[in-house]
Parts: C-alpha cells; structure tokens; sequence
C-alpha cells in the first residue's frame, strides 16, 4: 500500500551549480537525502520534465516535479494495547512504557508490542518507518520513550539522537556498595559465542554511560545514569563490565547474591525480583516544531519503590 501526493518547486538561483540531491535536501527537509535518491532513481523526480542523476548539477530556475511516495506498513497490525502517554502533541508523543512490553515486533514478538499499540493510538504513524519509533527500550525496563508523529518530526529527532543531544538519564539498584560515580567507557558488541547476548568487545561500537550515586544500601547502589550513545543493552552490559550488575538481570547479573543479616522478606524481593531494576526516568529534547528544549520526568515504578524501602530498612536494622 503507497500514499502518494506531488510537489513542485522552481529551483532558486542559490542553488546554482548544486547537486540535484543536496538541493531537493534543501528545499525538502522533511525527507531524508536517501529518501530523496532513492526517489531520482525511480524517476519520481523530473527536472524540466526529464529523469535525471542524483548528481545532476543544477543550474536555478529549472522545474523540479516530485512524485512523493510514502511506504505504508500493512503487515503491522494495530492493536488495543494500553498506553501512558505522558506527553502529546502534533510533532511527538512521549509515553511511559511498562516493563514487560516489547518496543518492536520481531523474531518471537510478532504483535502486542508497543508499535501496535502506538498504531492503534496515532493510525497516521503508518506512513512513518517503525512507525515513529527512534530509540528502544528492551523489554523488561521501564520507562521514557519520545515517538515522531510527522516525518519532519522524525528527522530532527534522529538528527539529536545522532548528535548525541536528546538526553536519557535512567535509575538502576545494581549489586555492591559504589563510592563515586564515574563514566564507563567501553564498546559494545554481539558476544563472540553467545549470539543473544551483548559484551564488551574490542572491536566492538563504541559506548559510553555516565553514572553517579543516587543512594547506598548495605550491600546494594542505587545509581542515575545517563546514556552518551545507545547501544543494544547498554547500561546491563556496563554495569556487569565494572562488576555492578544490575539487580534482577537474569542475562547479565548471574546468580542472585544475597549478603549475611538479610530479612526474610528482603529475600524473598530479591529473588522474586524477575527484571533488570532498570527505568528511563528522565528524557530531555529540543522540539521540532517550536525549537525549546523540554524535559520530562516521571516517577520510578512501583517495583522498583518497593524494592527500595526494603532495601532503605534492612540499612537501617543494621545500624542497630
């Protein structure tokens, strides 16, 4: 299925000299520049009424004819899902994922991911590659994720993903006592033997995350974090890479460490405790209609705040 609509530009003068690609970049932002060749090398783009290359140099004031064709995603199916949306507007929505939920249909999730459920939300976001969707969180951590809802939206937003300028600030109880915070370093890639897994790898892409103390438990950390790229399981392959894994990471955490004096129902939390205790609290970006930065918080979810207050009083019964 295909949306088609035309648009016709004389080109400025400005232009003169340009290739035809950079220049259609220029006067059609919305779309990205290989959205645009591929677009000249289907002949959807006539200047003065002939097919020409990508790198057809321009002289200004040429008639440029775009048949514009927007690929719709029949195969993805909008479904009822419940969705917390946080913030919404013409450009974006913001919304609070719970953990449990799959970002992206895939290998073993074919629906009752958050794309349909985005689909059934905003139907318009068909037109749009993953449906909106710029950056993931994996199934099992909560919290922020922004979606474009318009092309031009999608754009921008890459742009400040890719520059590293949208802000994702997360919270994580990882195992050990951490003293200061500090910046870890270190790519990532695919681990060598285990193919589902992630690890930090030599030749691996390049990570960084930043971390600091948000509040010491007796033999727990609860840390703040904030993402400098994104790499697939980031912040879980970091964590356990300085031997902090996070608590309830049955992938990267290993076996469930309990320390001497623990509560009985301490225990029984932290063995029950069946997901990374990992949420996106804080998301900050520059919006791409109005141009001001916003940022957006929410609170931690409730696991994770019951967790918490156990984890606050066997601190506090050990003082004792």
């Amino acid at each position: 299925m295909h949306n088609k609509n035309f648009q016709t530009f004389i080109i400025p003068t400005m232009f003169t000299n340009a290739r035809l690609d950079q220049a259609l970049v220029k006067l059609m932002p919305e779309f990205s520049r290989t959205q645009i060749q591929q677009w000249i090398a289907e002949g959807a783009v006539l200047l003065n009424k002939q097919v020409v290359k990508s790198n057809y140099k321009v002289k200004g004031g040429e008639e440029v004819a775009v048949t514009i064709t927007l690929k719709s995603q029949p195969e993805w199916e909008a479904q009822a899902i419940p969705l917390t949306v946080v913030y919404e507007d013409n450009a974006l929505i913001v919304i609070n994922k719970p953990a449990g939920l799959v970002v992206h249909p895939g290998a073993g999730n074919a629906d009752r991911t958050l794309l349909n459920a985005l689909l059934h939300h905003a139907p318009e976001l068909k037109l749009l590659p993953r449906a909106g969707i710029l950056h993931r969180l994996d199934k099992d951590t909560s919290g922020l994720l922004v979606i474009a809802k318009t092309a031009p939206a999608l754009k921008h937003l890459s742009h400040q993903l890719k520059k590293r300028q949208l802000v994702r600030e997360y919270q994580a109880i990882v195992y050990g006592e951490l003293i200061s915070g500090g910046t870890v370093d270190a790519p990532i890639d695919r681990h060598p033997l285990q193919r589902k897994r992630m690890a930090v790898v030599e030749t691996g892409k390049h990570a960084i995350t930043h971390y600091r103390v948000a509040e010491k438990y007796r033999a727990h950390t609860r840390l703040k974090l904030r993402l400098e790229t994104g790499r697939t399981h980031q912040i879980r392959v970091h964590m356990a890479f300085i031997h902090h894994p996070i608590l309830g990471d049955s992938t990267y955490g290993g076996k469930v460490h309990l320390t001497k004096g623990m509560s009985p129902e301490l225990i029984t939390l932290i063995r029950s405790f069946k997901r990374q205790a990992l949420h996106a609290f804080a998301l900050g970006l520059t919006h791409p209609t109005t141009g001001e930065f916003q940022r957006f918080e929410i609170d931690l979810p409730e696991d994770m705040e019951t967790l918490i207050k156990a984890l606050r009083k066997d601190k506090e019964i050990a003082k004792k």
